[in-house]
């Protein structure tokens, strides 16, 4: 029973030593902006991987060294690639990140309205039963 009222404590997340309200909000933000690298669809904030804590203070020690946060990001990218950004910049690596759920989105549209064409005009080219015509 007592082992598991203190097994919470063991998943304690170690807070950051931050200065101020500002330099946490300032993280918050950027760890919002970041990728964690091994959760793939969570951000650096929402993940409770090693990596991820390791991230965290990482960013933190480099914004107190008086780092921007597009170096940080530099410095993150140059790292990991840009798979740690949520939104990478437009480049020739990362263009079809850009290109492809506009032209999804098309493709499917497309493909709905030729859908749609084709019923409407199967259903006009039916010729209308003699059922209908006993009232």
């Amino acid at each position: 029973m007592l082992l598991c009222l203190f097994a919470g404590s063991a998943f304690a997340v170690d807070p950051l030593p931050f200065r101020d309200a500002a330099e946490e909000a300032r993280f918050r933000e950027l760890a919002a902006e970041l990728r964690c690298v091994m959760c793939q669809n969570q951000s650096l904030a929402d993940s409770n991987a090693p990596i991820a804590q390791d991230l965290r203070r990482e960013v933190l020690e480099l914004m107190q060294q008086g780092k921007t946060d597009e170096q940080i990001k530099a410095f993150l990218t140059e790292r990991y690639t840009d798979f740690v950004l949520y939104r990478p910049a437009m480049s020739g690596s990362t263009l079809w990140i850009w290109i492809a759920p506009p032209l999804i989105f098309l493709v499917g549209a497309v493909f709905v309205f030729v859908l749609v064409r084709r019923r409407s005009s199967a259903a006009a080219a039916t010729p209308a039963s003699k059922d209908g015509d006993a009232w």
